[in-house]
């Protein structure tokens, strides 16, 4: 392995997996660097049908496809946390983990995610894989003709309601206030839904089930103390998202949520360093787009590291 790589790419999602081919099919020698498996949420996902050529395929099964694919170019996804990115007075980039290694590279392509906030109630984890959601696009299908329940009340919540309103049953949104945070505009379209209502004033204690799937969820009014079992199919929780950008928030400019700022060629504000996928500005947090902006990068960072000579 050289002492300096000619890109560091961080986290083997589809748009990292994505970057990793495109940049060695140009030549250029990369370090792909991950905390875990690779293929990152898609992992979490039971199946995929939104992805173009691809008519069913369980999450895993999509991860390990994509992991083999690069693989079979040589590639291998390096494990460990990554810490801290800088940058030295040469333009090099240096990729600090929690061990004692460092990685060295002419460019750097971040692609290290977001997450969701979690509940952190009890059954949360349990059945993450078994009707619990974090993503009605990805997994809305699955529920067709059933009854769910969706926790928050800004716009993510009330969009992603709307959407499953025309697949499912019924649609129950779970929020802890008495009014919604979301558009107005999106609040009336989602009562015009007449299989959509609102359970006001409420928070989810517990997420029940059986044999592995979700089978209610256990509620309670803040406001009269009583509690209750909601019984639903499936549990969609849209709390908020949380960009993976620790490593460069003292090296980029952000939003101030901490989603890096790109241009249309992903590039941050610093140059040679590029962001993709969740952790990026205005991402749709879908395979396709990951994988898009994993090109897109790639491309950018050949030109960068060719023009350095």
């Amino acid at each position: 392995m050289p002492e300096t790589q000619d890109v560091l790419i961080l986290g083997a999602g589809p748009g990292g997996l994505c970057s990793a081919l495109y940049c060695t099919r140009a030549g250029l020698s990369s370090v792909l660097l991950d905390r875990g498996p690779a293929g990152g949420q898609i992992n979490n996902t039971e199946a995929v049908e939104n992805y173009l050529g691809v008519d069913y395929m369980e999450g895993p099964e999509m991860a390990q496809a994509m992991a083999a694919h690069v693989e079979r170019l040589g590639i291998e996804v390096t494990y460990g946390n990554v810490e801290k990115v800088t940058q030295e007075d040469d333009g090099t980039f240096v990729v600090h983990t929690d061990g004692e290694d460092k990685f060295h590279g002419k460019a750097c392509i971040i692609g290290t995610g977001s997450h969701p906030r979690y509940l952190g109630v009890p059954g949360e984890k349990e059945y993450r894989m078994g009707g619990v959601s974090y993503c009605a696009t990805c997994d809305g299908f699955f529920f067709k003709d059933k009854d769910v329940v969706v926790v928050g009340g800004g716009d993510a919540a009330i969009e992603e309601s709307i959407y499953l309103s025309k697949i499912v049953s019924s649609v129950r949104c779970i929020h802890r206030r008495d009014e919604l945070r979301a558009q107005q505009v999106l609040q009336d379209r989602a009562f015009e839904k007449d299989n959509f209502s609102v359970v006001w004033d409420t928070v989810v204690e517990e997420i029940v089930g059986e044999n592995g799937r979700v089978t209610g969820v256990n509620v309670l009014n803040k406001k009269t103390g009583e509690t209750d079992r909601l019984s639903c199919d499936g549990v969609f929780i849209y709390i908020g998202n949380l960009p993976n950008s620790e490593p460069v928030r003292d090296l980029v400019d952000t939003d101030e949520n901490g989603y890096v700022i790109v241009d249309h060629m992903m590039q941050s504000s610093v140059e040679g360093l590029y962001a993709i996928g969740d952790v990026r500005i205005e991402s749709v947090r879908q395979i396709a787009s990951a994988v898009g902006d994993g090109a897109t990068a790639a491309v950018a960072a050949v030109a960068y590291v060719n023009a350095l000579g």
